[in-house]
């Protein structure tokens, strides 16, 4: 069983638990349900840096990154820095997130908010738009065709992006869907956690251009952007990078500043 089924399976657990506490009729009397949502791919489209730069203080490959910046920081920061969105761990057990970073990263910046979850379920994407998120993340490694479309179909009547992320050309070809509105490479191999930019590269040749294109995992670096933009990518998530700082918003500013030089 690798960590990605591990985590899937514990995830089942936790959202049965969940919707036994707060029933959706709940979920949908949220002061943050009818908030006008931001649109992220938008906003990298028009943009010539494209940094998604994320909360996350740990991670099963990198244990601890960082426990001490607090998230309302963090969204400050990363507002001020200029980043183009921003994306929110929500997942406990794996990640030490939580909803409740999403509510604060809401109360503290204008960005697009990326819920980053392992989502299963449509009551998962009724909690990201009650607690302000703007964006959800489909993961195609975890979900059948047919949920990503009814998942992905749901996320867009609530007026969120969807972010759907791949490995490799299989799971691209199964996802290709009119609801989503960006595609993301993660360059981490989640079996061994090797980080590839080689599998961006390969898999934006067989992207279709009308979806936006997001490079996720292993880019620590202004070179890797540059590397990667010719190939058509407008969107570029970064996490460890600059959370495993003391000041998350101004490393993600100077990074931002040495990219447009």
């Amino acid at each position: 069983m690798n960590i990605l089924d591990k985590i899937v399976a514990d995830k089942r657990i936790e959202v049965t638990l969940r919707k036994q506490l707060i029933p959706v009729s709940q979920l949908e009397q949220s002061v943050l349900f009818e908030r006008p949502t931001i649109s992220l791919a938008s906003k990298l489209k028009n943009s010539t840096t494209g940094i998604i730069a994320e909360h996350k203080r740990r991670s099963p490959s990198k244990s601890v990154i960082n426990q001490n910046l607090n998230v309302f920081d963090v969204a400050k920061g990363y507002e001020n820095a200029g980043v183009c969105g921003m994306s929110v761990l929500t997942d406990s057990k794996y990640f030490g997130g939580s909803l409740d970073d999403l509510l604060i990263a809401r109360a503290s910046c204008n960005l697009p908010l990326l819920r980053k979850e392992f989502i299963i379920d449509e009551y998962q994407i009724l909690e990201a738009k009650a607690y302000g998120a703007d964006v959800i993340l489909l993961i195609a490694a975890i979900l059948t065709k047919e949920e990503i479309k009814q998942f992905s179909e749901f996320a867009k009547s609530l007026n969120l992006d969807v972010l759907l992320e791949v490995h490799n050309e299989e799971e691209l070809h199964k996802s290709i869907m009119p609801s989503l509105d960006m595609f993301g490479v993660n360059n981490r191999n989640l079996k061994t956690f090797d980080v590839s930019l080689d599998t961006s590269k390969t898999l934006s040749q067989i992207m279709p251009n009308e979806f936006v294109k997001v490079s996720e995992s292993g880019i620590s670096s202004v070179d890797a952007i540059k590397e990667l933009q010719p190939f058509g990518y407008k969107g570029f998530l970064i996490g460890e990078n600059f959370m495993k700082t003391d000041d998350a918003g101004k490393s993600a500013a100077k990074f931002i500043k040495d990219l447009k030089l």
